[in-house]
């Protein structure tokens, strides 16, 4: 019943937020690019939240003041369910935005509405597309605006993790923004754990201290770095 209830309120929100929506289009239309990302965060982070609370799920966050205040950053996380978007959305307060695969886009309400929160979208067969957006991404975290990647690619489904794949970590080598890791430890229990169905979890994110690209090889060295601490992140939480 409770996966019926939250598969019903999932869409009812979405159609309930057109109006926003329209305003969001308005003020882009406008220039008002500012008024947009302010609206834009606030009504992503309600919706989030709603979504993460309606399935019964409890969330904790710690370590968010490693998160700098005054600069754009990356955040890099291990990938473990449906969920993981938004939780990440809803419980880290600094805005952001994702690289997400492009099927996304096509999904109704939902990818204009990403759109308007300036992810991006990679298609990972296309590899000139891919190498666009990594470009793309880059020129939008020296513009200000926080990304969201997950390295593995896909949703591990549990609390064992795939090799972080290097060639999003382009994005800090070619920006020069720190990466924020963070540990998700929990959110498969919400959906994969049993398949479809939803059902209530506690989830725990671990927002670690900033990696500066600078101060490391290449994209290759960030990634065994990122994902050496993430992955000590989930044991850790294991024991």
């Amino acid at each position: 019943m409770r996966t019926i209830i939250w598969f019903i309120y999932f869409w009812g929100i979405l159609l309930k937020l057109i109006p926003s929506l329209n305003r969001v289009k308005k003020f882009y239309n406008a220039g008002k690019i500012e008024e947009r990302d302010r609206l834009v965060d606030q009504k992503v982070k309600e919706w989030s939240t709603s979504l993460v609370k309606l399935s019964g799920t409890r969330v904790s966050v710690s370590g968010e003041e490693h998160i700098p205040k005054d600069t754009a950053v990356l955040f890099v996380s291990n990938h473990q369910g449906n969920f993981d978007i938004p939780i990440l959305l809803g419980y880290i307060q600094k805005p952001k935005a994702f690289i997400s695969k492009i099927e996304v886009k096509k999904m109704p309400f939902i990818g204009t509405w990403m759109e308007q929160l300036n992810c991006l979208f990679m298609d990972r067969k296309n590899v000139r597309q891919s190498v666009q957006a990594i470009n793309e991404g880059a020129k939008l975290l020296k513009n200000g605006t926080s990304l969201v990647i997950f390295p593995e690619g896909t949703r591990s489904k549990g609390d064992d993790m795939s090799e972080f794949k290097a060639g999003s970590f382009k994005l800090a080598t070619k920006s020069g923004v720190p990466i924020i890791p963070v540990t998700i430890n929990g959110s498969y229990k919400i959906m994969e754990q049993q398949g479809f169905w939803i059902k209530p979890a506690e989830v725990h994110l671990t927002v670690h201290p900033p990696i500066y690209p600078e101060q490391h090889q290449d994209a290759k060295e960030l990634a065994r770095l990122s994902e050496e601490i993430i992955k000590n992140g989930v044991k850790e939480a294991v024991c």
